[in-house]
């Protein structure tokens, strides 16, 4: 008995030893090590292998989101495109009637609704093929379309046809071609009215920074020929592939995009393909699936080395000093790396604009010689674009300094996505940007990026919680027949840039030498001005308003001139945009306050009734800090009534800056003056945003006056602004009155009152008053008191 217990307690204590033995063991360094190393090891390769899943499927999704909102926004942008083309087509249709086609293309020409020519052809071609008439002229080869394809579909479909592209023979461009059936009474047949534009405009909104130089952006017709599809810069037109299986991936608004092999390149890519339903045509948009995940699969790699390296790290064993020489080493390597990225960082703002990061004026001075000097060794021609925003003191004085600064900075990134990789984009200073275009063989080719520029500028910018647009103007000269050296290449295209700036602004102008001539005429005028206001040589001519029904006079606008002692009298369109640039506006129009209301108060003390006097306000004057003051000063010096004088402003300067705006109205309304927004119809001002500014009239701009009794678009734009003005409680006047037959219509529609030649032309005050006699005889004569 005593013997089995004696060896189970053996047994027992045999293996509690084992235990222990075990167990300290485990604690000893090289198994305690070996145990956390593996336990660290599972933990890294896990997370490693969990981020590696997490990355990949972020950039999936990211790939799918971004094609598909990239699908979205050209999808807009087409429709919107195809909707202008297909309005422009029915707008030639029913504006042919009995009239002559070519007279038709050139009225609406004149009156800008037809496209850019730089960009689109708009033509009418005969049963025959034989084209009757085009903006601009046909070229040779297309002078008869007869096998063009969309000319023969054209007779078959009611709607809209989408030709296939078709190379210009002239230019070797492809060009795309848009038709619809009319009927010309004029040239007494069915005729075919087409619009052709270069193919390339469909996809110019490719960004190879979305989409890489392996995406794509295409048209695709219905018949499964693409129009037009782009593959980085490479442009194909013509392939055909299977339309339905094309289709049958599309992805669904909003939705993701999923990896498909285009059947066309055999290419994996992120691809969204949708059907325009409004029209015979399917938008494609891909982005590479090897290109897109290419930073991925990088990012896959640190990871995975990282793990490798921390691997390493926890199972190497490294003596405390050669530790301690590891970190010395890392030490000694970061302070150089310190000291490069320092030696660097200088060398880049000597030479870079520190708000933009663009190429500063020392160093595009630099890099426009050796462009010089490359394009003079080998033969080649060169571009340089000076360009300067349009109001953007405006802006950066309404807004403050740091939301210029942004949109500068917003620009510079606009104009660098407009060009190529090989071009330059610089800032010279303030507003003002240049771009060198190298290795150009045509001006034409200078013309697409100078009208690619224009497009991205004139976006909506947002700044500080609102959008805002702003224009650019672009002066191009040309190396070397504008300019052997960079001082005069930059002096030409400055005043090319001016050009443009006086022909509208938004726009882009070449040099010639007839500029030169005409930016020293710029500069005398400009000294002339300066001196005009102290020699009292501007004038106010005044014309006059009537009421519509009693014909009664109701007030008059002054109108501003300028009597030079040497080119007599000038307009205010010569003089006037000169004011603003340099300022002189503000003085000219404070003395044209203080005349006008001068002149009131003394046709009042001779008799006259009390006859409002309408002045119109430029931008500049609008945003001007002393407006208010200056207002309120002229009616205290002269005495006029507050509510006799009315402030004409326009579309464009009340959308510049809408609560600012807005405050200066409501400032203007409790001095007791009554607002007016002159020339509507023309600045495209949103009609909702309309009620929110407190005006009292509404002015209907005199180019729908002009051919209101035979155009009935005229007549609709007309009748929809008396309306509108009728339904906020404004005064509806028309402009631009000539003749009974427009006064008569504006009489029947409700229109308040009209002023035009039909009344009196602009005279000087002395003939102003004479006239204002005889108008108030003849109405009291008419209109007898008791």
């Amino acid at each position: 008995m005593n013997s089995a217990y004696d060896k189970h307690a053996h047994s027992v204590s045999d293996d509690s030893a084992v235990v222990r033995r075990w167990l300290h063991r485990l604690v000893e360094p090289a198994w305690l090590f070996t145990i956390v190393a593996l336990l660290v090891l599972a933990v890294i390769w896990g997370a490693t292998l969990n981020l590696v899943t997490k990355e990949y499927a972020a950039a999936d999704r990211t790939a799918a989101a971004l094609v598909a909102d990239s699908a979205d926004t050209y999808e807009a942008q087409v429709v919107r495109a195809l909707r202008e083309i297909d309005t422009t087509l029915k707008l030639v249709h029913y504006s042919l009637g009995d009239r002559p086609a070519q007279a038709v293309l050139e009225e609406l020409r004149d009156r800008d609704m037809l496209p850019p020519e730089l960009l689109f052809t708009v033509s009418v071609a005969d049963s025959g093929g034989d084209v009757i008439a085009s903006t601009p002229e046909a070229s040779p080869s297309q002078r008869n379309v007869a096998d063009y394809d969309y000319f023969l579909r054209a007779h078959e479909d009611e709607g809209m046809v989408v030709g296939l592209p078709r190379r210009n023979q002239e230019t070797g461009e492809w060009q795309l071609f848009f038709s619809r059936r009319a009927q010309a009474q004029a040239e007494g047949l069915t005729v075919i009215v087409a619009v052709s534009v270069h193919a390339g405009y469909f996809v110019s909104g490719y960004d190879p920074d979305v989409l890489g130089e392996g995406g794509i952006l295409a048209l695709l017709g219905s018949d499964g020929i693409f129009r037009v599809k782009r593959t980085g810069d490479e442009l194909t037109m013509g392939a055909a592939v299977d339309y339905a299986a094309v289709i049958s991936t599309n992805g669904t608004i909003g939705g993701p995009a999923r990896v498909e092999v285009n059947p066309w390149d055999q290419t994996p890519r992120y691809t969204v393909a949708r059907q325009l339903y409004e029209f015979p045509l399917a938008i494609v948009v891909g982005l590479s699936e090897a290109e897109h995940l290419a930073a991925a699969r990088q990012s896959v790699r640190s990871y995975l080395w990282y793990a490798a390296l921390a691997s390493l790290l926890l199972l190497a064993v490294i003596a405390l000093l050669g530790r301690l020489s590891w970190r010395l080493q890392r030490s000694q390597s970061r302070i150089m790396e310190e000291r490069v990225a320092h030696a660097r960082r200088v060398e880049y703002l000597a030479f870079h604009d520190n708000l933009t990061g663009l190429p500063n004026r020392a160093y595009f001075t630099r890099l426009l010689t050796q462009g010089m000097q490359q394009s003079r060794r080998y033969g080649k021609r060169l571009a340089l674009l000076f360009l300067d925003l349009d109001r953007f003191k405006a802006i950066n004085d309404s807004l403050g300094h740091d939301a210029g600064d942004e949109l500068l900075q917003e620009v510079g990134l606009r104009l660098n996505g407009s060009v190529r990789e090989s071009d330059i984009v610089a800032r010279l200073g303030g507003d003002e940007f240049v771009i060198l275009l190298p290795e150009i063989t045509d001006a034409s080719q200078v013309a697409v990026v100078a009208d690619k520029i224009l497009a991205a500028v004139s976006m909506p910018f947002t700044l500080v919680g609102q959008e805002f647009r702003i224009t650019v103007s672009i002066g191009i000269a040309l190396f070397p027949q504008d300019g052997e050296d960079e001082q005069t290449l930059m002096k030409h295209a400055d005043v090319a840039m001016y050009h443009a700036k006086e022909q509208g602004k938004n726009n882009a102008q070449f040099y010639s030498e007839k500029l030169s001539v005409d930016s020293l005429e710029r500069l005398a005028l400009e000294s002339s001005m300066r001196k005009a206001l102290e020699h009292e040589e501007f004038r106010l001519f005044y014309q006059s308003k009537q009421d519509m029904l009693t014909g009664r006079v109701t007030g008059m606008e002054a109108l501003l001139r300028w009597q030079h002692p040497d080119l007599g009298l000038i307009a205010p369109m010569q003089f006037i945009p000169l004011a603003e640039e340099n300022g002189l506006i503000v003085p000219i129009g404070r003395w044209v306050f203080n005349t006008a209301c001068r002149q009131n108060v003394e046709w009042q003390a001779q008799g006259f009734p009390p006859l409002s006097m309408a002045v119109n306000l430029s931008a500049r004057q609008f945003l001007d800090d002393h407006l208010l003051q200056d207002i309120k000063s002229a009616l205290d010096e002269t005495g006029m009534a507050p509510e006799l004088l009315e402030l004409e402003i326009t579309e464009s300067m009340m959308m510049l800056d809408m609560p600012r705006t807005v405050r200066i109205l409501k400032d203007l309304k409790r001095m007791g003056v009554r607002v007016a927004i002159d020339d509507f119809g023309t600045g495209y001002s949103s009609l909702s945003k309309l009620k929110e500014f407190p005006l009292d009239t509404i002015k209907i701009d005199g180019s729908f006056i002009q051919d209101l009794v035979n155009s009935a678009e005229d007549r609709s734009l007309t009748e929809a602004i008396i309306e509108l003005g009728k339904g906020l409680g404004l005064t509806v006047v028309a402009e631009g009155v000539e003749s009974i037959e427009q006064a008569d219509y504006l009489r029947v529609h409700s229109c308040d009152q009209f002023q035009g030649f039909y009344i009196n032309m602009p005279m000087p005050a002395a003939e102003f008053e004479v006239a204002m006699r005889q108008q108030i005889r003849r109405f009291e004569d008419t209109n007898p008191t008791d």
